[in-house]
This record gives C-alpha cells, structure tokens and sequence, in this order.
C-alpha cells in the first residue's frame, strides 16, 4: 500500500483485509494481493489456545503474533486489541506495544471483560463514558498519528440498535479514527448503520461466516458506504475442516495418498515460504561470497 491507512479510508473504495494469525497466513495473504490484513484475536484463541474466543487471549500473546507477522511481511496491520486489556491506564499499554511490534490500527471494543466473540450470545459492555476515555486513553498514547484506533460497539446485542449508534457517535468525538457498529442483524440495519453514521468518520464492517449479520460481498458493503470489511475468522473454519479432513484420511488409509491433490508437496511448500531465496540469502553473507564479491569489485 502506498497510501497510509488513514488516507486509503478517506477514498470511496472499500478496503477488503482478510484475517490472519500467524507469519504463514499474513505471507500468503501478502501474496494474494490484499492492502491491509486484519489480525484477528479469535483466530488467536482458535489456533494458539484451540478455544473460543472468549477473552482467553493474553495482550502479550497478541504482541508476540504482531511481532512474528511483522518480521515477516510489511503489509499495514489491523490488530484486534479485544477491550484494551483492562481499564484505559491498560488501554495505553495496550497502544504503545502493539504499535512498537508493528500494528497499523487497534480495533478497541466496550465489551466488560471478559469478553466474548461478538457474535456470540450473552454479552454486556461497559458505560458508554468508560469507553470514551479508553478511546482518548488510545488516542494519547499513540506514538504516530498515522495508528489508527478503531472504536466498536457491541451495545446492539445489549442496549439495542438505537443505543449502539448513539454509542457511536460518542466513540467519534471522543477521537476514534473508524467507528464499528458490530453484529447488525438484518441487511436493514447495515443498511442504517451508514445511512445514520457516515461522515462522522469512515465505517466498518465484520463478515461472519455464520454469525449475526448477513453474509455481503465487498462491493455490495462499498455500495452501502463502509470503507472497511474483515472476514476474521474464515481462514480458521477454511483450514479446521481442510485438517478434519486431512487427519480423518490419514487415520483410515495409514496414508496420504487420497489427500495428495488437496496438498503441497515437500517442493511446492518451500517455494511457497520462499525457502530457495532464504538459502541463497544466508550464502551471500559466507565468508567465500564476500571475498569473491570484493576480489570481483577490486578486478573493476
């Protein structure tokens, strides 16, 4: 991306940032072409922890995989920073790790801890006011203005649709770069979301396979006015039923054999993780290539 983030939310088009989880899945996001990734902390709980998301991720744990994602892609970050960890002194903390690993935008939620999914049931949220100084608390700890912070609400699923947007428009006075209205169930209310909140600051959305709100295509949610759409927590269900799959063939045939087509090969992997290139990398700095290197350069 050549843009930062927050110039590329301020065009028409939307952002389409699919979710990841760890170094291979950012790589091979990088690869398909996407301009910013979404690292999505119930994928986090999903594949780390093998649980729910229910608040069970640590913001050390998220640090770590903001970290390993960074080292290996320069693709803009869009973290999944949960409730801030605890109260706004938290939230700062929260702000200044995930920046210094590599975070582009913290996505902050006014969910009580612990919370949950947000399409899962049996929610409830903090006082609009606290969230509003965990946003200022984001806001202020920022080290460049160019990190985003995100505000979400889960309030539809608590207080009602009309609370969450009144929520929302407290979350963009109080500094929030991208307002989040999480969970709309009907086409209708999506349709609201933006009708009632576009121009108080760019939108977005959250596709969910199965969840809350119905399922819509990028250029459909762009038509509507959002600047931003993840799909978190795709790549998790797409990968958990491809391993069923792969671990229940292996258990019956005593081999791979019948999933072959569905695999890479030794070869095929290593291309993909660009293994060739990290050798020939390595070579470069031996002892022999230098000093070929400087005999070549002294030879001209």
């Amino acid at each position: 991306m050549t843009l930062s983030l927050k110039a590329r939310f301020a065009q028409a088009k939307i952002v389409l940032a699919p979710g990841v989880y760890d170094a291979l899945t950012a790589s091979l996001a990088e690869a398909a072409g996407f301009e910013a990734l979404y690292v999505s902390g119930a994928s986090i709980a999903y594949t780390r922890l093998g649980r729910p998301d229910i608040g069970l991720v640590s913001m050390a744990e998220v640090t770590d995989t903001i970290t390993m994602i960074r080292d290996r892609i320069a693709t803009p970050l869009i973290v999944d920073a949960d409730t801030g960890y605890g109260n706004a002194l938290n939230m700062q903390r929260t702000m200044r790790l995930f920046e210094r690993a590599g975070a582009n935008a913290l996505q902050i939620e006014d969910q009580s801890f612990p919370k949950r999914c947000g399409h899962l049931a049996d929610k409830s949220v903090i006082p609009a006011a606290e969230m509003v100084g965990k946003i200022k608390a984001a806001v202020d700890a920022r080290a460049s203005q160019e990190t985003l912070v995100i505000a979400r609400t889960d309030a539809i699923a608590v207080e009602g649709f009309e609370a969450a947007l009144e929520r929302a428009h407290l979350y963009a006075q109080a500094g929030a770069d991208m307002l989040f209205v999480e969970a709309p169930g009907s086409a209708n209310e999506l349709g609201r979301v933006t009708a009632e909140l576009k121009g108080l600051a760019p939108l977005m959305a959250n596709m969910v396979e199965g969840g809350r709100t119905p399922i819509k295509s990028a250029k459909e949610l762009e038509a509507l006015g959002f600047s931003l759409v993840i799909f978190p927590g795709g790549i998790v269900r797409a990968l958990a039923r491809a391993a069923q799959d792969f671990y229940g063939t292996l258990k019956r045939d005593g081999s791979t054999d019948a999933f072959r087509d569905q695999m890479f090969d030794f070869d095929q992997l290593n291309a993909v993780i660009g293994t060739p290139q990290m050798i020939a990398a390595g070579r470069s700095y031996e002892a022999e290539q230098i000093i070929a290197a400087a005999e070549k350069s002294k030879q001209a």
